[in-house]
């Protein structure tokens, strides 16, 4: 981990979480807003707060360019549907970052988060899983009548027959380096 030590870490609000201690780490370490909001309570709330008014974890706004091509990257993979909106604020700054010559690693066990790193080309490190092992395409099914549909968020219902869709895979790749 010599390598990744002066690498910025971007942290999901699983990693919180999970027990990641900003404080344990050298790395510069950044969050997003929407994370910072969905921990306002409990212990993990305490560790956030503390590891930002120490300076140790600086939370940022991605700028919506970043946003906008997550967004769009999301729905080409049909993650869309699973990402919350701190989920593509994470990915949105970590692009930001990489788009700035930066190295950034995303520390999250949230699979939707790794699939879509993965795609995009930015690291990420889970804490308590083994990570994705393949990165996935979906589609939206009809299993009544066998309508397939992209993967947006608008289309929850077969327009056909309007039995409601399933989203399946239909495409694997192994997403180990």
């Amino acid at each position: 981990m010599t390598e990744n030590r002066y690498r910025p870490l971007i942290l999901d609000a699983s990693a919180l979480i999970t027990g990641f201690n900003p404080a344990d780490v050298e790395n510069e370490q950044y969050t997003v807003p929407l994370v910072e909001e969905e921990l306002k309570r409990g212990l993990t709330s305490v560790r956030l707060k503390t590891s930002i008014r120490t300076g140790k974890l600086k939370v940022k706004t991605p700028k919506k360019a970043f946003l906008e091509e997550v967004e769009r990257e999301a729905e080409r993979v049909g993650d869309s549907l699973l990402l919350s909106e701190a989920d593509k604020q994470v990915l949105a700054l970590a692009l930001e970052l990489k788009s700035a010559g930066e190295k950034p690693i995303i520390v999250t066990d949230d699979y939707s988060i790794q699939n879509l790193a993965r795609s995009m080309n930015i690291e990420f490190k889970p804490l308590t899983t083994f990570g994705i092992k393949f990165r996935y395409r979906w589609i939206l099914f009809c299993s009544a009548c066998g309508r397939i549909y992209p993967p947006r968020k608008k289309v929850r219902v077969c327009r056909v027959c309007g039995t409601p869709l399933i989203r399946k895979y239909f495409k694997k790749e192994c997403a180990r380096k």
